[in-house]
Order: C-alpha cells, then sequence, then structure tokens
C-alpha cells in the first residue's frame, strides 16, 4: 500500500544526510576493529568453532567434577561477598570524604573525586592481574581487586546520592550546632537509606560476574575452573561451568530484584523501634559475610606483616619510572585506538540487536536469548569469538556486542513500553501501519531513554574493550598481558596510565553527550 503523503517524514533527507555523515565517521573506526565479517564464513573458523561447540556435549557431570564445581561457586559467591564487604569499608570513608553534602557550602574535595577516578577506572580484570603477581594464585586477589575497583564506584555514587536529597535538614542540623557527622547521619541518610542500599545490591549482582571474569587471571572460583576448562579443550566441562554460572546470574539476579523490591515496600504499621526488616538485611549481610572470610581463609592480617609490605613496596615500585619511550607510545597510542574502535563498534553492533530483541511483538519469544546473552561475561564471550573469527580486536567488538545486547535488549524493552502511547494512537488512528506507528511514535518518544541507556553502556564497555586482550581480542589489554608476562612492569604501568585516561575521557565524553541531548 503506498505510503500516505500527510505521513510522509518532512525530515527524511536531513535523517539520510545524518546518517551518511554518521557512516563516514564510523568507517575509520571499523576498520581499526578489523571488522571482516567473512570471517565469521570462513570453512576453517567453522570448523574450528564446531569442534569446539561438538566437545560441549554431552556436558560433564561425573561426581569428582560435581565437587570441584560445587566448591569453585561457592568461591565465586565468596569472593563477590567478601569484596563488596571490603568496597563497602572503602567507600564509606571516602565517600565522606569526596561529597559536598553535610558541608556548609556543599564544595566537593577534587583530591579524593581524583583517587575515586582512579580507582573506579582502573578494571577489575587489572587489579586483579597485579595482586596475582603480589599474592599468587588465589581468591584473595580477586577479592582486594573488587575491594578497589567497586569501592571506587560506590563511593562515586554514595556521595552523588547524598548529594542530591533535600539539603535542608542536614543544614538544620547544622545551623543548631551539630557537627557533620551527626547531620548527615540524621539529616541525610534517613532520604537516601533506601537508594544507597539498592545500589549496594545491585553492585554485588554485578560482583558475581566479575569474580568469574577475574578467575580467568588465577583469581580463584568459577572463572578459574573454566580457563582451565577452555585451555585443556574440555567442551564438556566447559559447558557445565557456563550452565552453572547462567543458573547463578540469573539466582542472583532474582535475589537482588526481591531485595530492590523489599526495600521499597512500606513497612507494616506497627512499633517497630529498630525495624525489623532492616535489622535482619543486616544480620543476613554479616553472617554472609563472615561465612565468606571463613570459606575463603583469607589471611587478612598476613597482608600487613612486615614481608608482605615490603613485598608489595617492591612490586609498586617495579613500575616506576614509567617507560615512556617512542617505541612503546606508538604501540600504545595503536592499542588504545583499537580499544576505542571495538568499544564503539560493539556498542553499536549491540544497540541495533537489542531494539531488535525488544520490539514488542518479539518480547515474549527472545526473553531466554537475552538473559542468555547477558549471563554470560563479555571474556568468555571473546574466548569464543576469538575461535570464530580469529584473534583481534574484531572478536572483542563481537563479545562485547553479544553480552551489551542483552543487556541494552533488557532496558531498551523497558523503555519502549514506558514510551507515551498518545503519539502511537494518534498515528494509527490517522491510518498509519504498524511500522510507521512505531517508527514515528514509539520510538521518538523512548529515544531520549534509549540513548542514555547506551552512552551507560559505551562508558562500561571501554573498561571491558581494554581488557579483552587478555584472551587475544587486540587493543590495550594484549598490549598489558605482553609486558606482565615478560615482566616489563614499567611498560605495562604505561599501559595502565593509557587505559585509565581513556576510560576517562570517554566518560566525559559521554556525559557531555547526554547533557546535549538534554
Amino acid at each position: 500500500m503506498p505510503l500516505n503523503p500527510a505521513l510522509r517524514d518532512p525530515a527524511a533527507s536531513r535523517r539520510f544526510g545524518g546518517a551518511v555523515l554518521a557512516l563516514l565517521i564510523l568507517w575509520p573506526l571499523l576498520r581499526a576493529a578489523q571488522v571482516h565479517p567473512s570471517a565469521l564464513l570462513d570453512p576453517a573458523n567453522l570448523r574450528v568453532i564446531g569442534g569446539f561447540l561438538a566437545g560441549f556435549l554431552p556436558p560433564e557431570t561425573g561426581p569428582e567434577f560435581r565437587g570441584y564445581l560445587a566448591r569453585a561457586t561457592l568461591e565465586t559467591l565468596a569472593i563477590a561477598t567478601a569484596g563488596m564487604a571490603l568496597a563497602w569499608l572503602l567507600a564509606v570513608p571516602l565517600a565522606y570524604v569526596a561529597s559536598g553534602a553535610g558541608r556548609e557550602r556543599r564544595t566537593q574535595n577534587p583530591v579524593a573525586r581524583g583517587l575515586l577516578t582512579i580507582l573506579r577506572s582502573i578494571p577489575e580484570l587489572v587489579w586483579a592481574l597485579l595482586f596475582v603477581r603480589v599474592l599468587g594464585l588465589g581468591p584473595a586477589a580477586g577479592v582486594l581487586a573488587l575491594a578497589l575497583t567497586y569501592g571506587g564506584m560506590l563511593a562515586k555514587v554514595y556521595a552523588e546520592i547524598l548529594e542530591s536529597t533535600d539539603p535542608l535538614p542536614a543544614q538544620a542540623l547544622r545551623t543548631s550546632g551539630a557537627r557533620r557527622p551527626v547531620a548527615i547521619l540524621y539529616g541525610l541518610l534517613p532520604q537516601a537509606s533506601k537508594e544507597l542500599a539498592s545500589y549496594t545490591v545491585y553492585r554485588w549482582e554485578c560482583a558475581i560476574r566479575a569474580s568469574v571474569v577475574m578467575g580467568f587471571v588465577g583469581a580463584g572460583g568459577l572463572g578459574q575452573l573454566m580457563d582451565q576448562a577452555m585451555k585443556m579443550l574440555n567442551g564438556g566441562e566447559a559447558a557445565t561451568i557456563l550452565a552453572t554460572f547462567m543458573l547463578l546470574v540469573l539466582g542472583a539476579d532474582a535475589l537482588a530484584g526481591w531485595l530492590r523490591r523489599s526495600l521499597d515496600t512500606p513497612p507494616a504499621a506497627r512499633a517497630s523501634p529498630w525495624g525489623w526488616r532492616s535489622a535482619g538485611f543486616i544480620a543476613v549481610t554479616v553472617l554472609a559475610t563472615v561465612a565468606s572470610f571463613r570459606l575463603l581463609d583469607m589471611p587478612l592480617l598476613a597482608l600487613w606483616s612486615g614481608e608482605s609490605l615490603h613485598a608489595i613496596a617492591d612490586f609498586v615500585t617495579s613500575f616506576f619510572p614509567l617507560d615512556v619511550s617512542a617505541s612503546l607510545l606508538r604501540k600504545v597510542a595503536v592499542g588504545t585506538w583499537e580499544t576505542f574502535a571495538m568499544s564503539v563498534v560493539g556498542t553499536l553492533l549491540a544497540a541495533v540487536a537489542g531494539l531488535l530483541l525488544a520490539l514488542p511483538k518479539w518480547r515474549l519469544p527472545y526473553t531466554l536469548v537475552l538473559n542468555t546473552l547477558r549471563s554470560v561475561p563479555e571474556l568468555v564471550w571473546a574466548t569464543i569469538t576469538v575461535l570464530c573469527v580469529g584473534l583481534g580486536p574484531f572478536a572483542g567488538a563481537l563479545a562485547l556486542a553479544l553480552h551489551t545486547a542483552g543487556v541494552l535488549g533488557r532496558l531498551y524493552a523497558e523503555a519502549l513500553a514506558n514510551a507515551p502511547p498518545a503519539p502511537t494512537g494518534a498515528l494509527r488512528l490517522a491510518g498509519a501501519s504498524g511500522s510507521q506507528a512505531f517508527l514515528y511514535g514509539t520510538l521518538p518518544g523512548a529515544a531520549p531513554q534509549l540513548i542514555a541507556y547506551t552512552l551507560y553502556r559505551w562508558e562500561m564497555n571501554i573498561r571491558m574493550a581494554a581488557i579483552l586482550g587478555f584472551v587475544g581480542a587486540g587493543g590495550l589489554g594484549q598490549r598489558l598481558y605482553f609486558e606482565l608476562s615478560l615482566f616489563h612492569y614499567a611498560q605495562a604501568a604505561t599501559v595502565i596510565v593509557a587505559m585509565l585516561l581513556l576510560s576517562v575521557a570517554v566518560d566525559q565524553s559521554s556525559a557531555l553527550l547526554r547533557r546535549a541531548m538534554r
């Protein structure tokens, strides 16, 4: 049926011009990411991946392996819980110092803010790799890596939550003579407690995924077991580990969702000086944390012995001064460009796939696909995509696209469902087809939220793109792994600084883009 002239897009030529301009900008990024779709159909690659996937069947179910699997699963949960406990202990004082909340002039501490940027911008896998060099293989490296990265993330968000609350109660307490800690405790925390707790629960959910990824560098848990199975090409064990991890992530998602909903539910109308729900939540958290440390048997006090501190100091000083030779800087520049291109291409591919999977008529059949895509960590996807297309950044871009498509598909579906229905209804009444009503009614209403979600994921993907090279996916991660393997610590420090600067630059660019679209 011909399109109704009244429904033609008056800005079609401008949109077409914008699309052409975007393609011209993307072309060098596609080349830097070494995008070659034909590699997916290469007969040699198909034989390799076919043989690898065929090895997944049947999954390993032997009693001895089940024992190893149960231990690794408990270890993964313990690493996430213990790491979050240390991250919280680090985040609370840092948030207090960095935040302007409760101050008379609400001024922020730039030094503390800079420290938070460093902590959260260096991926936890990099911290884990460094701690493995100092402490040896085992879960201690993963716990400390989570503590640093997630401590920086928690502190930043805690500070922003406190600063966004109504300042009047805290100001009234300060005017009456109360000190800043008291003003925050009684003036701001009652308002922000639910949001603070909800974000902490969300971060614990993310920590479970991160604890698996860190196992690939020897930090224990399911990741270390998976890495061993993949290196030995034992597909049956890998399939069982992957299925276990997916169930663990989905269970953590469900538990975290239930906890967040329970925090939003008003308490029963009865006298309770402590709030039994909050007291129970705190008690379970403390017991889980204690059990996690006991299971991991981490000698935290031993880290503060003279011998351990001396070893840590020697390791840290070996990174300085940084290597700034021209030959290394050229290699780092190439790795930085590849990492940036990998993050952009992977995010854009995920946005297209996520939008298709989020379409209302396909939502229910593809729920399982979305859950599967987002439950498998990017590093596991990268291990598989390297077999599909070979070593290089194209494998990293595909890995980011697969995982992020699952995340964005879920978020996009919620944004489309919450879009204003009036424009779509008006277009349908005017004779527009379902696709026209979606493109010109639903999609524009949800576009700001869709773009915001995409930019947030890009910020996260730049950090992940920087470490996918650990399994051969190119970029800065591959350069860092190479330098550390040769014990070239000064060169490795230069690569880590490049990772940090790239992450900060992408964060700032994303924030500017979000503000420009408001």
